[in-house]
């Protein structure tokens, strides 16, 4: 009697049956993005069928979860039809070709509308779209649609949309965590293989805890901005959301690079490339990890902390020198965060102002009037809240007190990280104090949802790279992340000590 062939998976390596499945009773929606690329390039599933197991899953649980602001069937079909076409042909070949991709709603997307889940744009049609978008689907993506956010990015928990709350697939009396919360909640909950998201104060890494996928925000600059509708220009960055460590990798490959449309772009050479697939090795032996005390004080819920020392007790098991230390100026980083994101995000909201595109009053007998009618009836309360913060700490006579001291700032939480990547390859620690909270409780506190962004926007302070890994589920069987942060352009040592522990924790 022959044997049966086996073969693995031409990416992630994992042996595959003949018949190209990891079982029988496998189905397409239990593949990760690059199995499925996989799977489709060696003629075992068809893109349109992967795009109609998504819809169909979709159709289950969309009503429940509310994922997505905009959903594009029958275009994404067409596109399945002419990527499908390319594979045959041998023109797509890379991992993410034909795998069905959903985009945050502050991407531009041509010919899709794109609303940053604001009432301002809720009929914004961009003529153009996103770098990140574009080199996706030049890869062979499939994008199916734009996922719910918090509006203009501005939030944590995807419950200040205008087109309603996301709610968490792992149970829906919950947030997904914001603002890329509808990203982190489709993937989770099977309604996509990955998705963009963009990260401003942890807007990946949080929600991406909060659902139990993967989230990863690159170095400032690593991916291009051209496209992407600013909330706070000096922090903003796309990066991806998935199902395992290996997605996000062959996923932030293809979207970094230089993009002479946006000049914050940088060109990764000199050992900085962006062959970010390469780094997925088990091999930690030596690698310095630096734990903060500063993030495991007052605050931190217990659940949370015991399941982030077991992943770094995990890692010291690999060989990993682990060891606390002292991060000095945290108690600082949410004053200078909201100071500066706010500034910001006032100065490019100005846009909206019902004159160039989106939303405009039907009731003004003036221009002034038509301004403030327009903005006031176009943004929530959340956006205003930050605007009117924003001008007040530019303001004259308060610039210098808050926004320039807030700068300041920003440069000595850049000195300290420097000092600690002096001595350690990555720093571990939670990404959020608490799981996932309830619905309305944090709408209910404004402060509170605030600090609840105390362990991420460090990293957006000095423009470091970050990943949120899933470490374990407190008593309700809500997920936990852990965080990894590394030094600038240092993502390949994050991602694999991301995938040592990944794969550590799958073989138990």
């Amino acid at each position: 009697m022959r044997r049966r062939k086996r073969t693995v998976c031409l990416w992630c390596r994992r042996p595959l049956s003949d018949n190209g499945k990891r079982g029988k009773s496998m189905s397409i929606l239990d593949y990760t993005a690059v199995e499925l690329s996989d799977q489709i390039r060696r003629g075992e599933i068809k893109v349109v069928d992967a795009v109609e197991a998504v819809f169909a899953q979709i159709d289950g649980r969309e009503k429940e979860l509310n994922c997505y602001v905009t959903l594009q069937k029958e275009r994404a079909l067409e596109q399945a039809k002419i990527v499908q076409a390319k594979i045959d042909a041998g023109e797509l070949s890379g991992p993410l070709a034909g795998v069905p991709f959903a985009i945050k709603d502050n991407m531009c997307t041509k010919g899709t509308r794109t609303t940053c889940s604001s009432k301002i744009l809720e009929n914004f049609v961009p003529a153009y779209s996103a770098t990140a978008v574009e080199k996706l689907e030049a890869a062979g993506a499939v994008v199916i649609g734009k996922t719910n956010m918090d509006e203009f990015a501005m939030g944590s928990t995807t419950e200040t949309s205008y087109y309603g709350v996301t709610k968490n697939p792992h149970n829906a009396m919950h947030v997904p965590g914001g603002s890329s919360g509808g990203s982190a909640a489709a993937v989770a909950a099977g309604e996509c293989f990955a998705a963009l998201g963009s990260d401003t104060g942890g807007s990946i890494r949080q929600p991406a805890s909060h659902c139990g996928v993967v989230g990863m925000k690159p170095t400032y600059g690593t991916v291009s901005r051209y496209g992407l509708i600013a909330y706070g220009s000096s922090l903003d960055q796309i990066g991806p959301l998935a199902k395992d460590v290996r997605d996000c990798a062959a996923i932030l490959e293809v979207i970094s690079g230089r993009d002479e449309k946006d000049s914050t772009s940088m060109s990764r050479e000199n050992g900085q490339g962006t062959d970010f697939i390469s780094a997925l090795q088990e091999d930690i032996q030596g690698m310095r990890i630096g734990i903060p005390r500063d993030y495991f004080g007052a605050g931190l819920d217990t659940e949370v902390r015991d399941a982030v020392l077991a992943a770094a007790e995990v890692l010291r098991a690999k060989g990993a020198v682990v060891e606390e230390f002292d991060l000095s100026l945290v108690q600082y980083a949410i004053p200078t965060y909201y100071t500066i994101a706010a500034a910001e995000a006032s100065s490019n909201l100005e846009r909206f102002d019902g004159i160039k595109y989106g939303y405009r009053t039907a009731e003004a007998d003036n221009l002034h009037a038509m301004y403030k009618k327009t903005r006031s009836e176009g943004f929530g309360a959340e956006v205003k809240r930050r605007i009117m913060l924003g001008s007040f700490v530019l303001s004259s006579g308060y610039y210098d007190a808050y926004y320039l001291k807030a700068l300041r700032v920003k440069a000595l939480i850049r000195r300290a990280f420097d000092a600690a990547f002096a001595k350690y390859d990555v720093i571990l620690g939670p990404v959020a104090p608490t799981t996932a909270p309830k619905l309305g409780e944090s709408l209910a506190d404004p402060l509170k949802m605030y600090l609840g962004d105390i362990y991420t926007i460090s990293a957006n302070l000095a423009g470091l790279p970050g990943i949120s890994v899933p470490c374990g589920t407190d008593a309700a069987g809500l997920p936990i992340g852990v965080q990894l942060l590394g030094d600038c352009f240092q993502e390949k040592k994050i991602l694999r000590v991301a995938y040592t522990y990944e794969q550590a924790v799958k073989r138990g």
